[in-house]
Formats: C-alpha cells, sequence, structure tokens
C-alpha cells in the first residue's frame, strides 16, 4: 500500500510540474506566426526527477530517524551521541537533495 501511494504521490507531482502549452503561438517580429515544435506529454522527464529526489530524501530521512530513535531506546546512555550523529546525517542528505533539485532546475525546459 505504500508503494501504492508513493508511486501515485510521485505521478501527480509529475503532472503538476508539467509545462502548459500557450494557447496562441508568439508572432515573429515580421507578422508571420513563428513555427515551433509541438511538444508532446511527458517529453521532459525533468519533473519525475525531482519527485524522485524529494521522495527519495524523504524515505532516507525517514529510515535515519526510525533507526536513530530505536537504538535511542535501546541505549539511552547513548542517546546524545546518536542525536548528533542523526542530525548530521540528515543535513548530508537534505544538501544533497537540494543540490540536486538545483542541477534538475537548471535543466528545466524554457516555456
Amino acid at each position: 500500500m505504500k508503494l501504492v501511494k508513493t508511486a501515485a504521490l510521485a505521478f501527480a507531482l509529475l503532472l503538476s510540474l508539467q509545462a502548459t502549452a500557450p494557447a496562441q503561438e508568439p508572432k515573429a517580429a515580421t507578422g508571420a506566426t513563428a513555427a515551433q515544435p509541438v511538444r508532446a506529454p511527458f517529453f521532459e522527464l525533468t519533473g519525475i526527477g525531482m519527485g524522485l529526489v524529494i521522495i527519495g530524501a524523504a524515505m532516507g530521512i525517514g529510515a535515519l530517524t526510525k533507526s536513530a530513535l530505536e537504538s535511542m531506546a535501546r541505549q539511552p546512555e547513548v542517546a546524545n551521541n546518536i542525536q548528533t550523529a542523526m542530525i548530521i546525517s540528515a543535513a548530508l542528505i537534505e544538501g544533497v537533495t537540494f543540490t540536486a533539485l538545483i542541477f534538475l532546475y537548471l535543466r528545466w525546459p524554457a516555456s
């Protein structure tokens, strides 16, 4: 069930990030219409990449937090060390996520 929800979320994110087609073609400086290629749906898959990056980071931080909390429950005397390691690891995961999103955004097609 979790996989189905994740797939539905990724698909919804993909559809929301797709560029819309303009209703009218822009006119060239001479007054004639400029021929632009028609873009097929899902032509650029950057939206899927963004969705997968975000879902992967969320699942990674969730698994990290779950493991850290279980470890703290088993050994409360080392909870401070585990919490510090968890926060550092979560920050590294978020940094990689933001970097990937920036690279994907720079590759986003100009509309």
